[in-house]
């Protein structure tokens, strides 16, 4: 299979020149499904081992679309090894009827941010606890304000859904919000970003088929291949036995 973008880090490591100690790349996977949760990837990076994170970066990253099941599946471990934090966060077809999707999206996207915070500074926490720990350390946090660091946030696309979603009722009180900039294509160009699309992507196509091999009124719909979004077959199971709870009722699903 031919590839025809290759990631880098250019537009994290300027992000890390900005001053910004914390780096998430965001992708969402789902918007367009009939069936199922949306989700949203985020995959954290530590400005200062940016350089090192390039150099180590998986072999075959890429925009999830551009590649094979096979080889999502190939990089899912790796690429968890790889980013210093991740997280998928999702919504589920009842709150995007509820919600509609872009808020649906916001609010999928700071679960996952308010996970990778919690993780890595969790992590910071536990490290300040001796001497030696506390020097291994230093270059990591010597630019934060009172130990919490600037997070800086890629988001793919040409709208920020996360900035709107912060703050309202529905959203966790992620412990730093993030300066998100937008990308459009940046899961072709970012490797943060193509790093959280392929968790996110393989993450939900491995739970629509579990729901489709756990219980037989989802299996008719076909969501062990078609994973939710509108094949003629899922829409003809649609027609032919209405949706179930699911479904995003709200929508036109034929």
């Amino acid at each position: 299979m031919s590839i025809s973008a290759v990631p880098t880090f250019d537009l994290e490591e300027s992000l890390a020149r900005e001053g910004y100690s914390v780096i998430v790349g965001f992708d969402e996977v789902g918007r367009g499904s009939l069936a199922g949760p949306v989700m949203v990837g985020a995959a954290a990076f530590l400005a200062q081992r940016l350089p090192q994170a390039a150099r180590d970066m998986p072999h075959y990253l890429a925009d999830s679309k551009m590649l094979t099941e096979r080889r999502r599946e190939a990089l899912y471990e790796p690429l968890q090894q790889w980013a210093d934090a991740w997280a998928v966060g999702a919504a589920t077809s009842a709150e995007i009827d509820e919600w509609g999707i872009s808020h649906a999206l916001g609010i999928a996207a700071l679960r996952a941010l308010d996970a990778v915070e919690r993780t890595l500074f969790g992590a910071f926490a536990d490290a300040a606890g001796t001497p030696t720990q506390q020097a291994e350390q230093t270059t990591l946090v010597a630019d934060w304000d009172a130990h919490m660091p600037r997070v800086g946030a890629i988001l793919d696309g040409p709208s920020d859904y996360i900035t709107k979603a912060l703050g309202t009722f529905e959203a966790p009180a992620v412990p730093v919000p993030a300066h998100v900039v937008t990308q459009v294509k940046g899961d072709q160009h970012c490797g943060s970003v193509a790093c959280a699309a392929v968790l996110a992507k393989v993450t939900r196509d491995r739970l629509m088929t579990q729901l489709a091999d756990s219980n037989p009124d989802y299996a008719r719909y076909g969501w062990a291949h078609n994973k939710g979004y509108g094949s003629p077959a899922h829409k003809a199971a649609i027609a032919q036995y209405g949706p179930c709870d699911e479904h995003r009722t709200s929508w036109k699903l034929l």
